[in-house]
């Protein structure tokens, strides 16, 4: 499959002869799987930040700085007209993109982003329609953003993912605000769940509670910034810890995971966080990592080509740029895949045909991996 370069007229073509010599277009990796061959399939992005699939092989990616992109895999790609207002803010700007499963029918896209609000900015969720002919998006509609309360650019956490029962499940960061994950009057530091419409489902954990934003399924998480669901239908997720301390969760309906009263790791200062690492009525990672990896970007593999793989746990990091394997019970990471492809992984997704796939914020790079051969 060729690849694709991003070009600044807003599309993209097929690969030019400019395109830099440090970029990595393929590589061969060795992995406890056998040798797997990754390729890039667009080049030239400008700090990406996830991708979708849509049912007919089309590939949306979005980048912080605001743009979304329509790629067709060794074809063209367009950058879409009419993207959501977002605030590029720190870490903050457009985020997350979620390929409902309606899509065929409602050519709706759903996208988290930095969003100004009265008292700083807070993560937002806006729904949008692919016009007919793929070149723009219609009818804007933010169906939620959190209680405004934060300033500064950073913890927007922002991942959006579908349950089986077709609610959202959306990760929120701190925002930097330590206390407030433990603050149930704001949505700092929690993951909610919304309908498609952005209300309330009426069984969530905290509908009825007082001093409770209903929203709210999970708190005292940092930053989310990887979440999905396994086959079972357990949700998960992978947050930031501070140094050290970044935390594998599976998260429980009205559950305290426990930030900033408790922690694996310290703050950058080397003083230490909380109480300590333990404390009754609050949850314990399913695992963590000292030091901190950053991870980002979550996956399970589901019935893919490479039997041995399946029902692992693929995670992105972002700081030592390689994609973690996680297996077993206890839940422990147990490869680490790792390559010039691999420079701050950002997202990792599971493709239509089983293959894995990854955005690299370091090549500004969506690449595929596939088994040698396959």
């Amino acid at each position: 499959m060729p690849y694709l370069n991003r070009l600044s007229c807003a599309f993209l073509v097929a690969a030019l002869p400019f395109a830099t010599s440090a970029q990595t277009l393929s590589e061969t990796l060795e992995t406890s799987a056998g040798q797997m061959q990754v390729s890039a399939a667009v080049t030239g992005l400008e700090t990406p930040w996830a991708f979708g699939f849509l049912p007919d092989g089309k590939i949306v990616i979005t980048e912080r700085g605001g743009d979304v992109l329509l790629v067709t895999p060794g074809d063209t790609a367009v950058t879409l007209g009419n993207p959501p207002d977002v605030l590029v803010d720190g870490q903050g700007g457009l985020l997350d993109v979620l390929v409902p499963r309606d899509f065929a029918q409602t050519r709706q896209l759903i996208f988290t982003h930095a969003k100004r609000q009265s008292r700083g900015s807070g993560t937002a969720v806006t729904v949008a329609t692919l016009n007919a002919d793929g070149t723009a998006l219609t009818d804007h509609k933010t169906i939620f953003e959190i209680a405004a309360g934060s300033s500064g650019g950073r913890h927007f956490g922002s991942r959006i993912v579908e349950a089986p029962d077709g609610t959202l499940y959306l990760t929120v960061g701190d925002r930097g605000d330590r206390p407030s994950a433990q603050d149930q009057n704001l949505h700092n530091g929690s993951v909610l769940r919304i309908t498609r419409e952005g209300s309330v489902p009426a069984d969530n954990p905290f509908v009825g509670t007082e001093g409770a934003l209903p929203e709210i399924w999970s708190y005292g998480h940092r930053n989310p910034q990887g979440a999905a669901f396994d086959a079972s239908g357990q949700f998960w997720v992978t947050e930031h810890g501070a140094r050290g301390g970044d935390e594998v969760n599976r998260v429980r309906k009205g559950a305290n995971y426990g930030w900033p009263v408790i922690s694996y790791g310290r703050h950058y200062s080397g003083r230490s966080i909380g109480e300590g690492t333990a404390k009754e009525g609050m949850e314990q990672p399913e695992t963590y990592w000292d030091p901190s990896i950053a991870p980002s970007g979550l996956t399970f593999y589901t019935d893919g080509p490479v039997s041995d793989w399946n029902g692992d746990m693929f995670a992105g990091s972002l700081k030592f740029d390689y994609i973690a394997r996680l297996d077993g019970s206890p839940l422990r990471e147990v490869e680490q895949i790792q390559g010039d492809s691999t420079q701050r992984v950002r997202d990792v997704r599971q493709g239509p045909n089983g293959d894995l796939w990854f955005l690299s914020i370091g090549n500004g790079a969506l690449y595929r991996m596939s088994a040698v051969g396959s």
